[in-house]
Parts: C-alpha cells; sequence; structure tokens
C-alpha cells in the first residue's frame, strides 16, 4: 500500500501513539543510556512520560479532526506534560509539527518542515545548548530530512517515506557519535539518551520500521559499560562541554540541586534572564511568546520559584531531588577565554573553555582557574582583553606550576571564536596550538563604534573602512569590502541593544556567504566582525 501524500488526523494520532507505546516499551533501556547532564536515569520515563501526556490531549478530540488540530492538541499536551530536559526538547518537536502541518503541504514536507522548525524552537528554549545530546541528533535529522526533500523524485511533492527514511538514518550516525562529543558519554560507553528517544520517534514515522533492539554504543555491544577510568569527586572538572566558568562553583554546605519545573505565563526573556544566576539546564519550552513550561536544576530552588512567581503566573509546579552531576578525572588539556560576561561567557563556555572575566583581578583569577583545574596543559585565550604586563604576568607566574601555559595571539573576541572552531583535543599541544593560533591570525577583523555624533565607524588595523548612521548599514559594507579579499565565511560578534540580530542575518543572502551572528551583551562596541 502507498504512502500516502499527506497526513490526516487520524494517521498523525496513529503515529504519536505508536511513538508514546515504543517509548514506553523501551524506557528502562533508555533509562540506562542516562548519564548526562545528571545521572538520575529517568530520560526515557520522561519521554514517555511526555508523549503520552501529548496523546492524551489530543485523544480527546472527535475521529474527524483535521491534521491541524490534532497537532495542536499533541503539541499543547507535549508541553504541559512535559517532564525533564528531553521531555521538554521532545515538546518543542510538537510544537514544529504543528506548525508545519497548518501549511499543508505533502507528508514529506511536513517531516522536513517540522525537524526544522523543532530546531529553532529548540535552540531558542535551551540557554546553554551542549553538543553530543538529542540537540545533535535533531539537527542531523532536520539537515538530512531537508536535502531529501529537496531532492526527491517529485519536489513538490516529497514522499513520507523518502523524507522520513533519510531523517531517521542522519540520526541513527549522529547518535552513534555522541560519545566522541562528550566525555561524559565516551566515559560510560553509552550514547545520548535523549538522542536514542529522538531515533524512536523518527523510527515511528513509518509502521514498517523494525527498530533495533539495541541502540550503538560507544564503541561496544554493550549500551552501559564500565569504562575502566577512576571516577573522583576531588578536584574534579565536569565535561568540557559543561564546564562553569570560576564564579559558579557551588559553595560548600549547600543543599542537594533539585529540578524545578512548572508552568510560566509571563516575559519569558525576563524570566530567563533572571533564572540564568540560579542554575542550569535551564530550558524554556514555549507553547507561545508569553506561556512556556519552564525547566532547571538549581540548589535555590526558592530564588527560582520567587522570581518566577514575581514576573507572572506559576503553576504545575513540580520539584525532584538530583543525584550528584557527572564528574570526571582533571583534564589534560584546559582551554582558558578572557571573556565579558554574559551571553559571551556562555557561547565560549559551550566551545569547551573556561571563561574568566576582565579586571583589575583577571590575573589572578586565570592563575587560580589553572590551578584548581589542574590540566597538564593550558591553552590561554586573551582576546584583546589581556594587555601586556598582565600577560607577562601570567606567564611568569606559571613557571612555578607543573603546568604548560601557551598564550595564543587572539587580539579580538571574534578571532578567539575561529581559534575555538578549530581546537582538536586529540592533537598534541605544539600542534593545536599552532593550528589555533593560524586559524586565529587568518580572520580579518574590524571593530564598529559609535562615534560622538552618532554615527557608526568601523575601523580595521588603525583604518575607517565605513561610517553609517544605521550600524547594520555600516556592517554591510565592512563586509562587502572585507570580502573584496576572499572568504568563506563571516562572523559578527554585535550588540543587541544597538543592532537587530534578523536584520543582521539577512546579510547571508544580500553577501552570497556563510554569515555566523552572535548576540554578545557586553560587548563593549557595536560589532566586532571576521571574515575567514
Amino acid at each position: 500500500m502507498a504512502t500516502p501524500p499527506v497526513f490526516s488526523g487520524q494517521q498523525l494520532l496513529q503515529w504519536a501513539q505508536r511513538t508514546a507505546d515504543e517509548l514506553n516499551r523501551r524506557r528502562v533501556e533508555i533509562n540506562e543510556l542516562n548519564v548526562f547532564p545528571v545521572p538520575d536515569a529517568d530520560t526515557g520515563s520522561n519521554m514517555a512520560y511526555t508523549m503520552s501526556a501529548a496523546v492524551e490531549e489530543a485523544s480527546h478530540l472527535e475521529t474527524s479532526a483535521s491534521a491541524q488540530q490534532v497537532a495542536e492538541a499533541l503539541a499543547v499536551g507535549a508541553v504541559k506534560g512535559a517532564r525533564g530536559n528531553s521531555g521538554l526538547v521532545l515538546s518543542q518537536v510538537m510544537r514544529g509539527l504543528a506548525q508545519a502541518v497548518a501549511r499543508e503541504t505533502p507528508g514529506g514536507a511536513i517531516i522536513a518542515d517540522t525537524l526544522s522548525a523543532a530546531v529553532s524552537f529548540v535552540d531558542r528554549a535551551i540557554a546553554d545548548p551542549v553538543e553530543g545530546t538529542v540537540i545533535t541528533v535533531l539537527r542531523a535529522a532536520a539537515v538530512a530530512a531537508a536535502e531529501a526533500a529537496k531532492y526527491a523524485a517529485d519536489p513538490a511533492a516529497p514522499t513520507i517515506a523518502e523524507v522520513a527514511g533519510a531523517a531517521t538514518e542522519a540520526a541513527r550516525v549522529a547518535l552513534a557519535h555522541t560519545p566522541s562529543q562528550l566525555d561524559v558519554l565516551r566515559e560510560a560507553g553509552v550514547v545520548d539518551a535523549g538522542g536514542a528517544g529522538l531515533v524512536v520517534l523518527l523510527e515511528a514515522l513509518d509502521p514498517a520500521e523494525t527498530s533495533a533492539d539495541e541502540y550503538p554504543s560507544a564503541g561496544s555491544d554493550s549500551l552501559v559499560q564500565s569504562s575502566g577510568t577512576q571516577i573522583t569527586t576531588d578536584t574534579a572538572l565536569p565535561s568540557h562541554s559543561t564546564v562553569m566558568s570560576h564564579d559558579t562553583v557551588t559553595p560548600h554546605g549547600m543543599g542537594a540541586a533539585l529540578e524545578v519545573l512548572f508552568m510560566f505565563t509571563g516575559d519569558l526573556d525576563e524570566l530567563e534572564r533572571q533564572l540564568q544566576p540560579l542554575g542550569d539546564s535551564i530550558v524554556i519550552a514555549r507553547l507561545g511568546e508569553d506561556h512556556a513550561k519552564v525547566h532547571i536544576h538549581s540548589r535555590e530552588a526558592g530564588a527560582v520559584i520567587e522570581r518566577a512567581v514575581h514576573l507572572g503566573d506559576v503553576s504545575q509546579l513540580r520539584l525532584e531531588t538530583l543525584p550528584p552531576g557527572p564528574t570526571t578525572q582533571a583534564p589534560e588539556r584546559l582551554l582558558v577565554a578572557v571573556t565579558p560576561p554574559g551571553s559571551l561567557a556562555r557561547l565560549y563556555e559551550s566551545a569547551g573553555a573556561v571563561t574568566v572575566q576582565p579586571g583589575e583581578d583577571v590575573v589572578a583569577e586565570i592563575l587560580s582557574a589553572i590551578r584548581r583545574l589542574g590540566a597538564s596543559e593550558v591553552l590561554l585565550l586573551p582576546n584583546g582583553l589581556l594587555d601586556r604586563r598582565n600577560l607577562a604576568a601570567v606567564e611568569n607566574a606559571a613557571r612555578a606550576f607543573e603546568q604548560t601555559v601557551t598564550i595564543l595571539p587572539t587580539v579580538r573576541l571574534v578571532s578567539g571564536i575561529a581559534a575555538l572552531t578549530v581546537h582538536d583535543a586529540q592533537q598534541p599541544l605544539a600542534t593545536a596550538a599552532y593550528s589555533m593560533s593560524e586559524a586565529a591570525g587568518e580572520m580579518r577583523t574590524a571593530v564598529a563604534q559609535r562615534d560622538s555624533d552618532g554615527s557608526v565607524v568601523v575601523t580595521a588595523h588603525g583604518e575607517t573602512v565605513a561610517s553609517d548612521p544605521d550600524a547594520v548599514a555600516a556592517v554591510a559594507r565592512t563586509c562587502r569590502r572585507m570580502l573584496e579579499h576572499g572568504g568563506e565565511q563571516v562572523s559578527v560578534l554585535f550588540d543587541p541593544l544597538e543592532i537587530n540580530r534578523y536584520a543582521l542575518a539577512a546579510l547571508g543572502g544580500e553577501l552570497d556567504i556563510d554569515v555566523m551572528v552572535y548576540p554578545a551583551d557586553g560587548l563593549g562596541v557595536v560589532a566586532e566582525i571576521g571574515v575567514e
């Protein structure tokens, strides 16, 4: 029987029910994979519960309900019933489905549009996304689905089988690679639990698809294996993808961390801003612009609830004690980056660096981080925020340590990002330092600042390259001029108070080149521009 070109309401509900049933059947198996962000062995249970809540909401509809009605009900049920990080991510996939179905496109296109929208929703929902998790698997599935839809036998009407098959296969491959991206997974010998649950969801799109009894492991036939690595709690460093800056270390004597979940109606952006200092694993799964399910791991649950109540309406509050987070041995190599606090620090941390804020005590803070975290090799990214005196002080003081400290020539924050993107932890220190220095040095950079008359003036190596009252126009002119000498990618760090990110993001189409934009509160200038 040929696959229908579009989803009906009943087809969507049947798929959702298959997904819920399969997640429930395999919940113990997925739970055993759960070692990140905390080893609380509930990812499978949370995803099964979330999907069941979605199905329950949709089951109240009439059997004649349209695909759009069913999809919207699934989204509402998933968001309201979401549990845990993985459940909230799953709820955003359901939101993506509701958005895609509303367009009444062919079935294959719905799958591609669903996954694309889900990536956007999840990126917005998760405050500090970590690669090697369900996010990575979702993104891989979305890219493959889009490609399959584009190059289908009939691009105007890609089939469900064409797109779902490609998305599922890409998700499986990405899942198998998660241990190479996240140390905690590699040491436990497992793949990411949330990513495994997402593969189940994709497999369920095709009832004829027979899912494997086992997910791929980190180089073993067993889902969970002993790594043989000695795990300690003494001066241990979290996985590089979850490294916290020095000023977020939990004081001795604080109580156990709690998982806090609640529905919230109010200013979601302000809520996220106020929750940032109170915990981690923050997920704000939106059902609308002012209505969301909120998730956070915190040792200050009282403060979390107090701030949420102050900012809006709170309901469905749920608290659960978390086990201690995963730890690993001190790393062989540590990346230390000098950055202003806020979004830039979070960006660097997500790339594996420990961040230190510039200031009077910056040298002491750098040395403290180096000593405390105990890495034998240290790469320091000054990012133009340390003067020669500071650099000399770090180098001289580091000689007393039994550690090798290498200072990289990152003269701007944007060039520091370029250096981080090419870091390979498997390479010897000298090779890694050379590659990172080369990436930073080859990036052509410029800085945009406002002058006394309000115009945005952009300079590069002391020369004015553009001037315009409009910040976006000034950046655009600068990019065009810098690209006259060639380039493959443009990176822009920008002050969100000065520049609208969406206007800036449109530059990619205008320039016909990849443009990466990063909001950077605390940047101190209008923008930093880098061309690679």
